[in-house]
């Protein structure tokens, strides 16, 4: 096998690790991860699982940052292909709730949140960086509504965005309890009461 076959099938084997370790920290979180259950479920010895990272909090983060990619590429890079203002922020919030619907196990990256929020280490500064840069993604969909003229010039994107964060948290949290279905319809009427809340005013008539 030359080197480029044995890197591609190196890396196949990796991601083949990770997808499956991303389903397990789903159901149980990434605490529940376990090289031995994984290393069964692939098939594989617990020193090959090892030989692609080196210790179990390398996993978690590599399972982390796989979180974080499928999370970008449903929701935010699809609502990218809407006009800046209202129709993108829209957009990316509705996808949001539908990351809901596809995740009925769970959201790994809010239970990441709930797991690490008080323990300081490389999994927390890993789990605090994403969410900066969700937050920051939200607040830039934000300034351009205000900059198109669809929201009002005084709005604030980071308490804007706290507030979007919040209602996508709710569905997320009813979704499990008590269906997608009922929670992505209050879901709704509370991001369009908010959109309306901060609206630029209409200009005046001559």
């Amino acid at each position: 096998m030359n080197a480029l076959a044995a890197t591609c099938k190196g890396t196949a084997t990796r991601e083949a690790i990770i997808d499956q370790a991303y389903g397990f920290a789903c159901a149980g979180g990434l605490e529940s991860l376990s090289i031995g259950p994984l290393a069964q479920a692939v098939g594989m010895s617990k020193s090959g699982v090892f030989a692609h990272f080196g210790s179990r909090e390398d996993l978690q983060l590599a399972v982390l940052d796989h979180a974080g990619e499928r999370f970008v590429n449903a929701v935010l890079t699809p609502a990218l292909a809407q006009p800046r203002g209202l129709a993108r922020l829209r957009a990316i919030v509705l996808g949001w709730f539908d990351w809901a619907r596809q995740n009925e196990g769970g959201c790994l990256l809010v239970a990441a949140v709930s797991e690490y929020d008080d323990r300081p280490g490389p999994l927390r500064d890993r789990v605090l960086m994403q969410q900066h840069a969700w937050r920051g993604e939200l607040a830039r969909a934000i300034r351009l509504a205000v900059d198109v003229g669809e929201l009002g010039a005084d709005t604030e994107p980071e308490q804007m965005a706290f507030e979007l964060y919040a209602i996508a948290l709710g569905v997320h949290h009813d979704a499990g309890l008590f269906g997608y279905a009922s929670a992505a319809e209050r879901g709704r009427k509370g991001l369009e009461r908010l959109l309306g809340a901060y609206a630029a005013e209409p200009s005046p008539t001559s």
